[in-house]
């Protein structure tokens, strides 16, 4: 396992705070987190992608020192807009965007809005939104993981939820990875992010994406958080998009399988041009 690649880092932009991990020089390449993580989550790919990129790692809004939202229940482009504030402070106008989970809807949202932004977009294990499920199913779904964070507290939840992120090979210090980013959690940003995801719809998103822009799909041969049936599914709205699956991983890929998954997204971003 590699170490940290820095601290913490705060930026002002478009009223709000953003804290987030950065590493690296040159081409701009932007890390989405999902809904039980944070940017601490990608040090294997701030440490393993930095030698020829400037790698960035957010905590969305309401996650680390990142001011939250102000709807109660935003939207995938709430958070995209959050994300175009940031890069504008930081100087980025455009990226290589990565979004893993609940980061691949704000990574989808933010691609549709602004596409001359996108220099590649990666998706990996695709969390497609709930928007398209039978209200009741999608209700329910929402009031388990809203009364989860407040019922058990950030560390029970993750003590439950963890251990499903992963594959059965991962290792404990993985597992404890996992455990403690997701005990760290505020309640409130992590409430607002289960409200996005029951409304997001990460199809209509890749639908309007321009033909040409760069987009490719990954995911673990092991997840049962968004499983490869979810993944193929959403990856059919794009047929000429690269797919890959990374054996022996579960949902926290880039944790799991470091190396693969590092060397997928920097091949992509080295083959990824656009006029």
């Amino acid at each position: 396992m590699t170490t940290s690649p820095g601290a913490s880092r705060r930026i002002e932009g478009g009223g709000s705070v953003f804290t987030y991990r950065e590493a690296g020089a040159g081409t701009p390449l932007v890390l989405l987190h999902g809904i039980g993580s944070a940017a601490g989550a990608f040090d294997d790919q701030l440490a393993g992608l930095s030698d020829r990129l400037r790698v960035i790692a957010w905590d969305a809004p309401g996650y680390g020192g990142s001011t939250g939202l102000a709807p109660q229940s935003p939207r995938a482009g709430d958070y995209a807009a959050a994300l175009g504030a940031m890069l504008d402070a930081l100087g980025i106008p455009a990226c290589h965007l990565v979004g893993h989970s609940l980061g691949t809807l704000i990574a989808a949202s933010f691609a549709a809005d602004h596409p001359q932004r996108i220099l590649s977009l990666t998706l990996a294990s695709v969390a497609a939104g709930q928007a398209r499920l039978p209200a009741a199913e999608r209700e329910k779904a929402l009031a388990q993981r809203l009364g989860d964070v407040v019922e058990l507290g950030p560390r029970r939840m993750a003590e439950q939820r963890g251990p499903r992120l992963l594959a059965p090979a991962a290792t404990p210090e993985m597992l404890r990875r996992v455990v403690e980013t997701m005990a760290a959690v505020h309640p409130g940003g992590y409430s607002q992010a289960a409200r996005m995801l029951a409304s997001g719809d990460i199809k209509a998103d890749i639908s309007s994406l321009p033909a040409d822009m760069a987009v490719q799909f990954l995911y673990g041969d092991g997840d049962v958080v968004t499983p490869p049936a979810r993944n193929i599914e959403v990856a059919a709205l794009r047929p000429t998009a690269p797919v890959h699956v990374i054996k022996d991983a579960g949902h926290a890929v880039y944790l799991e399988q470091p190396a693969r998954f590092n060397a997928i997204v920097s091949d992509f971003v080295a083959r990824s041009t656009r006029s």
